[in-house]
């Protein structure tokens, strides 16, 4: 008998009534040496449970391969929620969403444009089953049935928005039945339209999605499930971002009032999310509704407690609310973290992009996408030559056409001058260039901005899509590069930078001393487009474009003493400095 149960209106523990107050907490997108920080201040807020989902693609990266070290370590991050004294709500996907790259599912398994996803597709499904016998075994120990803290475990995620595949939902839940699983089992999905109904499961507790609209959602959630505990899984208190979009927040006051809401009406709730955190190095994903539009470094998403693990406007409005319903801990709101003084960096030295090319896979036809050459995440390099000039009205130049556009942005140079950028976003498929010579060489650097998280375009591929052709006439023959980022970039081949500016895809190291280690923000005022290190640590990926302008550097990255900073710079920098600063820069929000 599971550890949780459920009454015609509400939850037992342990046969006690209980009412799960959580907040979403994604270990993976929190430094380890601060999951402990985390957890104790949701308990303090007044939270007896956390939430987090799994993200498959980082547990199981080959097929037959499991990680549970650092950030995965999914066991430990157990533990020290137990050791506080919190539950845990386990959202095992397979699919999770979650703003992340490719909603979690393994790049390898959607690699295949056959194998039909979140369906009973047997080559989907023993997919799945040989992930469960990875993971399950490790997590069993951590069950409330063997006396830990898991309470509840979710059967897929939000899968009446995209199917209708009731054999499916029945398969996962037998998969996890049949390898240990005893807890509570449920489901979750968004309240409008027939949702609750594609996505529910007979036996499973069904449990809804919403951030406003308290009344009406927890009615039609009652309409699906006319017995049983009422449950937001996700209650949306803020928002996420997007390159080149505003930044999202919501009214402190006006959250709190719809907890108050949830909470007076009996119902349980999951704040999404209590902590968003930071998807650290080529982790977010991708929305790609009417266009394309990857999602920023940033999972700050105006939570309680801020990215750098502050208490915000939230935190205080949430437990003023939470101690009208219950009893909170009588300990102080805690403080902000100690902040790193500001810091100029001197980034000093040099090393090509080009210098970590990859072996060449040649295409002797049309290039061949980044999935076709096993790479998950990062950059593809193409080369080829352009046989003459262009034949078009104006001498010299032409028309490069990619046929099936570019996933997701492509830079183009000829002869290593700079020709022009073409973008997934905005449907970007032509571009006209000036031909310096017969036989000049053609480079495409293509950089996948994170793969689609929901909806049908998941697995969609990466690199070049198809077809290239120059004033109409196809070109063949390429060199496909991809660029294997090394785990340590400060091991490239750097040399002392002869200029104070460049304007080629290139690396920068500089050093700085730091005396006690505490949280920063990177910024990086003159600089375009790329990614960050902080001492072999990947913080993201930064776009002048905004509204992002400060990556989040977590105290345990530093250390005392000489700190390495490399930068990944993908067009050009007017300064050679970056700055860290005592404060984040998310972009203003929308007036």
């Amino acid at each position: 008998m599971p550890a949780l149960t459920t009454t015609r209106d509400g939850f037992l523990l342990h046969g006690e009534p209980f009412r799960i107050l959580s907040g979403a907490l994604h270990y993976f997108r929190v430094h380890p040496d601060q999951w402990t920080d985390r957890l104790r201040k949701a308990r303090l807020m007044g939270l007896n449970t956390v939430e987090t989902y799994v993200p498959w693609n980082l547990h199981e990266p080959e097929p037959g391969t499991l990680d549970l070290d650092g950030l995965l370590d999914l066991p430990r991050f157990l533990r020290l929620a137990d050791a506080e004294g919190l539950r845990v709500l386990l959202r095992p996907g397979p699919f999770i969403c979650a703003e992340w790259d490719g909603g979690g599912l393994p790049f390898w398994l959607t690699a295949d444009p056959t194998v039909r996803l979140r369906t009973s597709d047997p080559r989907f499904t023993d997919a799945v089953d040989r992930y469960l016998d990875l993971l399950l075994p490790p997590l069993l120990p951590y069950m409330a049935a063997a006396g830990g803290p898991v309470i509840a475990v979710q059967v897929e995620n939000e899968y009446g928005a995209y199917g209708d595949d009731a054999a499916y939902l029945k398969h996962l839940e037998n998969s996890l039945r049949s390898r240990g699983i005893e807890e509570l089992l449920f489901t979750c999905d968004q309240t409008d339209g027939d949702h609750l109904t594609k996505g529910g499961l007979p036996g499973v507790l069904a449990t809804g999605t919403f951030g406003s609209r308290v009344d009406r959602s927890l009615a039609r959630l009652r309409e699906a499930q006319p017995e049983g505990p009422l449950m937001c899984a996700e209650f949306w208190i803020g928002w996420f971002d997007h390159w080149g979009g505003p930044h999202h927040g919501r009214d402190a006051a006006d959250a709190a009032a719809d907890l108050d809401r949830l909470l007076a009406a009996g119902a349980s709730v999951n704040i999404y999310m209590f902590h968003g955190g930071t998807n650290f190095g080529r982790t977010s994903g991708a929305n790609h509704h009417h266009a394309y539009v990857p999602t920023i470094t940033s999972y700050d998403y105006d939570a309680p407690l801020t990215e750098c693990g502050d208490p915000g406007p939230k935190y205080h409005a949430f437990r003023e609310v939470i101690a009208r319903h219950t009893q909170v801990p009588a300990a102080p709101v805690p403080s902000p973290s100690p902040k790193l003084p500001p810091i100029t960096v001197e980034l000093t030295h040099r090393a090509a992009l080009l210098s970590v090319l990859g072996p060449a896979v040649h295409s002797a036809g049309d290039p061949l996408t980044a999935d076709e050459l096993g790479e998950r995440a990062g950059y593809v390099l193409y080369r080829t030559t352009l046989p003459t000039p262009g034949t078009t009205q104006i001498p010299g130049t032409g028309l490069l056409h990619f046929a099936g556009g570019v996933g997701d942005r492509a830079q183009v140079f000829l002869d290593g001058a700079p020709a022009g950028v073409l973008e997934r976003e905005r449907y970007d498929e032509t571009l006209p260039v000036h031909v310096p010579r017969p036989g000049a060489v053609l480079n495409v650097l293509v950089e996948n901005m994170g793969r689609v998280n929901y909806g049908p375009r998941i697995g969609v591929p990466k690199g070049l899509l198809g077809p290239v052709t120059f004033d109409g006439a196809p070109l063949r023959g390429w060199d496909c590069h991809p660029l294997p980022l090394p785990d340590v970039p400060g091991t490239l081949p750097f040399a002392p930078a002869t200029t104070p500016t460049h304007a080629q895809p290139a690396f920068h190291r500089g050093t700085f001393e730091v005396e006690t280690p505490a949280d920063t923000f990177l910024a990086l005022p003159g600089w375009t487009k790329g990614e960050a290190w902080i001492n072999g640590f990947a913080l993201g990926r930064y776009w002048n474009r905004g509204p992002q302008r400060t990556l989040y550097v977590p105290a345990p990255v530093l250390r005392a003493g000489t700190n390495e900073l490399v930068v990944l710079e993908l067009h050009g920098t007017t300064t050679p400095r970056a700055q860290l600063t005592d404060a984040p820069d998310l972009g203003p929000e929308p007036s």
